[in-house]
């Protein structure tokens, strides 16, 4: 009776599911994290079945102008150009080139991240936990500002803000196959 319910296709029609969907960044001032979060992202891309994360097609674009940390002044600043220059750079982009399976539910992602006109390599770590009918992707990594020019000029001095920022994302979903 199930695979009455399934697709015929190989890569399941992911959809995602807005409510709970999240991407958020902590950093540190004077020692202090300062929790922050894009409200505006887009997943370009999201074709994963488990059985089969070679064939994945993942692809993430973030608004840098949706920075936020819930204190206006503070987010002014962060679409300023000593920041994100959201004004030049209104996007940041990760396109998945490979995909790793590690078991348990855990995978690798390769691929290119594009932050303020920069690309670099990066591996980014996934985790996948289903719920019933819903899929559940998360993982955090860590950046260091300064590789990307985030938080230039006075904001250069790492013992007022740190230089590395953990990025956490969490992404539900319906239409996933199962682990």
């Amino acid at each position: 009776m199930l695979a009455a319910l399934l697709p015929a296709s190989p890569l399941w029609a992911q959809t995602l599911l807005p409510q709970g969907a999240e991407i958020v960044f902590t950093s540190k001032q004077m020692g202090v994290p300062v929790e922050g979060r894009f409200k505006s992202f887009k997943l370009d891309a999201f074709q994963f079945d488990p059985k089969k994360p070679e064939a994945a097609k993942i692809a993430l674009t973030v608004h840098t102008k949706s920075a936020a940390v819930g204190t206006p002044e503070v987010d002014a600043e962060l679409v300023k150009p000593e920041w994100f220059d959201a004004a030049k750079f209104p996007e940041a982009k990760f396109v998945a080139q490979s995909v790793k399976p590690l078991g348990g539910g855990k995978f690798e992602m390769q691929g290119q991240f594009t932050l303020k006109g920069q690309s670099k390599a990066m591996t980014v770590p996934l985790q996948l936990a289903q719920a019933g009918a819903i899929s559940t992707a998360t993982g955090s990594f860590a950046l260091k500002r300064k590789d990307w020019k985030i938080g230039t000029g006075e904001w250069a001095d790492t013992s007022i803000v740190a230089d590395e920022v953990q990025v956490r994302f969490k992404f539900p979903f319906s239409g996933m196959a199962p682990l």
